[in-house]
């Protein structure tokens, strides 16, 4: 099978793509390389004052191109509201919406809503913004897509449906982190679902980046924040790189619904879809999951 390059991704010309995240890692990553194809960017991020530095050489690379700044915390239901309610009444179509965002391993914390730190954020957080978004994205004429970022390390998690915010047990930094990157999938799985039964022209993908040095995991008073401080950007490939299978998700127009997009050697190598770990794909679980979600977040999908 030929290998997908950056080069077999087609033009993106008056295409808009939102980028949680957007102002470092595998954000800025990813808004870098689908700049360079041509669509707009819209760069939803908690720190205006770093999105900012990013952005002016992204403009000044392609001033042709609309990039914009629009801030969002995903550790806040209220900010995730505003943000959305900001988008759509800008009135502009969502070609793609990369749920990208997320924090690794951290101390245990809570979100301003009283969530686990790590569940709220790079599940529920994404949870909400998608479903509050959902209207928008249906009204494209050319179909729009949902890209949810995980991580290879979803084949350890486990989703305690019953406690998924660590209150009555043991914190575990890892074990939270794999928890939250499984309900990533879980989410892709239910709203594929959700989405054919429905009948939308909204596709939902998954991806992840294998291994690769971000600002990811360097937060934090263990171990092994401090060697990912430290030494994990001289050991592994960069955000460049690890970015190709969100960016293929995102534009390939080969992809179909509910693919899980990674490295082809697990941890590097060029884009391809694979299949995730058993846990992943079991639908009673991801429906259990969408339900709790919604009622966590107060976010009801209109499918």
């Amino acid at each position: 099978m030929k290998r997908w390059t950056l080069a077999d991704a087609p033009h993106l010309g008056g295409r808009t793509v939102v980028i949680t995240g957007a102002n470092s890692g595998l954000g800025l990553a990813s808004a870098t390389h689908l700049a360079s194809l041509g669509a707009d960017i819209v760069m939803a991020c908690r720190s205006i004052d770093k999105a900012e530095r990013v952005a002016a050489p992204l403009r000044a690379d392609h001033p042709g191109q609309r990039i914009e700044i629009r801030h969002l915390d995903l550790s806040s239901l209220a900010s995730i509201q505003r943000f959305a309610a900001g988008l759509i009444d800008s009135g502009r179509f969502v070609d793609v919406l990369m749920n990208n965002a997320g924090v690794m391993a951290t101390d245990r914390l809570s979100t301003e809503d009283g969530f686990d730190l790590q569940f709220g954020t790079n599940h529920l957080g994404h949870f909400a913004l998608t479903g509050l978004l959902l209207p928008l994205l249906a009204t494209n004429p050319s179909g729009s897509r949902v890209v949810n970022v995980s991580s290879m390390v979803h084949r350890i998690g486990r989703v305690d449906l019953a406690d998924p915010n660590y209150r009555s047990r043991r914190y575990s930094r890892w074990g939270a982190y794999a928890q939250s990157k499984l309900a990533n999938l879980l989410f892709t799985a239910e709203l594929h679902r959700r989405l054919v039964e429905s009948g939308s022209s909204i596709t939902a993908l998954a991806a992840h980046p294998g291994t690769a040095s971000t600002e990811l995991g360097k937060d934090g008073s263990a171990t092994t924040n401090w060697v990912i401080r430290n030494f994990f950007g001289v050991l592994v490939r960069g955000p460049q790189s690890g970015a190709h299978a969100q960016v293929r998700a995102s534009v390939d127009p080969a992809v179909r619904g509910g693919q899980f997009y990674g490295p082809a050697f697990v941890a590097a190598g060029p884009p391809t879809s694979e299949t995730p770990s058993r846990r992943a794909r079991r639908s009673d679980d991801a429906k259990r999951l969408w339900e709790l979600s919604e009622q966590l977040t107060g976010v009801t999908y209109p499918l």
